[in-house]
């Protein structure tokens, strides 16, 4: 099913159980990056997902207004009431992957609903750190969109040797939203969208070896890295 967050009883059941054990970890550091009044307060995990247990975490630009926002559900979720997630649930599904395997977060994890600066990416570089602490099991990064790109070889410039030494490769791809996908030629939307189901397919046998990647060079290189 997707947009169960239109439905209040499910927004209900995910509020309720926001701290659950999987999650808890993962939504009282959202709590604590909502303490930086300026910012407001982060969407959190919703506990639909498996938390600190995923293998996957997906990351994107920024939440979302029907994830945050006066109007947002407050989740990051593909179950959220609008295109973008409806569309997320059914690339990775359509790649082999469950939803609820890959935690979702944002390269600069606070509202804004606009491209992050720089330094925004920066100020998102050390959330990413603490989050990527709590998933001992995590072992691919998908980077949708270039403003991911752009703040994962942030984080990498400050904690690369450590990302190596856990073995955590990343792919990327495009922003599944129709926005980021529109091109006059036909063609070429294709080749977007296949490109988006081909990189899941790939972070989905990654998800599914019974080793964690590496590199051949041992390096946390984002691999097929594309313009959007």
């Amino acid at each position: 099913m997707v947009r169960r967050m239109s439905d209040a009883r499910y927004r209900e059941r995910q509020w309720r159980d926001r701290y659950a054990p999987h999650v808890a970890p993962i939504n009282q550091l959202v709590d604590e990056l909502g303490t930086r009044d300026e910012a407001g307060h982060p969407p959190y995990v919703a506990p639909m997902y498996r938390g600190v247990h995923a293998r996957g975490l997906v990351i994107l630009r920024d939440p979302g207004p029907k994830a945050g926002g006066d109007k947002g559900s407050g989740f990051l979720s593909v179950e959220n009431d609008d295109q973008t997630a409806q569309r997320q649930d059914e690339f990775f599904r359509g790649a082999g992957i469950d939803p609820v395997d890959v935690v979702p977060w944002n390269a600069y994890p606070w509202y804004i609903n606009r491209k992050p600066s720089r330094d925004q990416l920066i100020q998102g570089t050390e959330p990413l750190r603490r989050l990527i602490e709590l998933m001992p099991e995590l072992c691919v990064v998908i980077l949708e969109g270039n403003d991911a790109k752009a703040g994962w070889t942030l984080f990498l410039s400050r904690h690369g040797s450590w990302i190596r030494s856990r073995g955590i490769e990343a792919v990327a791809t495009y922003h599944p939203s129709r926005q980021a996908l529109q091109h006059p030629d036909p063609v070429e939307r294709e080749r977007r969208e296949e490109h988006i189901r081909s990189t899941l397919r790939r972070a989905c046998t990654m998800m599914t070896a019974g080793e964690r990647p590496v590199a051949e060079d041992a390096n946390p290189r984002i691999q097929a890295m594309t313009r959007e």
